[in-house]
């Protein structure tokens, strides 16, 4: 099942982010490595996305996992030159330093067209440099709310809306809003704002396509306690700030961490990059820039 992508993991992430004329994005990062530094082999591996610690965990305990052409072992400590191979594949470390291991998530407003995975919508997208932080994110059993303003084409009946909630069969099984809010609107284009949990590829556009309407604009404007300012204009970001990155990071079962604690040997020093940002109010389908034709 397609999953779409609400979040990116970068590896290295630090302070420079942004949009390339061709429509991607790209990352700049600028960061001082410590190469004698060492940190758990778990811990790093779910820093690359590739699975949380628990799965690590026991991928290490099954032997799936080597260092250094040697079987590795629950709490081995490991520097992020270690040739590390998973199942036979050699996986790529990050980088160890105060800026790679601490936990950075960014809001970025993606614009309509620039391309991060097919089909997904513009809006509110997270990046951060937390690979267990994405990973518990985007799957389907953390079911993390979605919310998105929709401008539907057509005439959305009382029958069409309760056929959305209580649930529809797509190709790929049943789907079902949690929640749909009339955001108003004239004429044949209708704005509304629904809530999902799975994040399946395409699901908004589908479900309301079952129903024989037409999603004219997809607008994401919230991800679980994440909700798109109306001060953060398409093409900008800025970072979380610290309260509500850590509510997010509890939502999933994580806890946060010092990255200067966390090190080894030696302590990093310098101030925390991270940046906080005044609270902002939940945006209307009113706020949201027309689309030029």
């Amino acid at each position: 099942m397609a999953i779409q992508a609400v979040m990116i993991y970068i590896t290295g992430l630090q302070q420079s982010f942004a949009p390339r004329n061709d429509g991607k994005i790209t990352y700049y990062t600028q960061i001082k490595s410590f190469k004698n530094m060492t940190e758990k082999l778990q811990k790093l591996l779910a820093a690359t996305g590739i699975g949380s610690r628990r799965e690590i965990e026991s991928w290490i305990s099954a032997g799936r996992v080597k260092v250094n052409g040697e079987p590795a072992h629950l709490g081995q400590r490991v520097t992020a030159q270690a040739n590390v191979y998973v199942d036979g594949r050699r996986v790529g470390l990050p980088q160890l330093s105060n800026a790679s291991l601490e936990r950075q998530v960014l809001m970025y407003h993606k614009p309509e067209g620039e391309m991060c995975t097919r089909d997904d919508p513009e809006g509110l997208l997270l990046v951060t440099n937390d690979g267990e932080l994405a990973n518990r994110l985007m799957h389907p059993s953390s079911e993390i709310e979605r919310e998105y303003a929709v401008r539907v084409l057509g005439d959305a009946t009382p029958e069409i809306i309760n056929n959305l909630t209580q649930g529809v069969l797509l190709d790929d099984g049943m789907a079902k809003f949690q929640r749909i809010l009339d955001a108003g609107g004239q004429g044949a284009n209708h704005w509304y704002h629904v809530v999902v949990t799975e994040g399946r590829n395409r699901e908004v556009r589908r479900l309301w396509e079952s129903q024989g309407l037409k999603v004219s604009r997809l607008i994401r404007i919230r991800f679980g306690k994440i909700t798109l300012p109306r001060s953060l204009h398409q093409g900008k970001w800025q970072r979380i700030e610290e309260t509500m990155l850590n509510q997010l990071v509890e939502s999933v079962g994580l806890q946060a961490y010092n990255a200067e604690k966390s090190l080894a040997p030696v302590r990093a020093r310098g101030k925390s990059a991270v940046r906080k940002f005044p609270s902002t109010k939940f945006p209307t389908a009113s706020s949201f820039p027309k689309k030029r034709r």
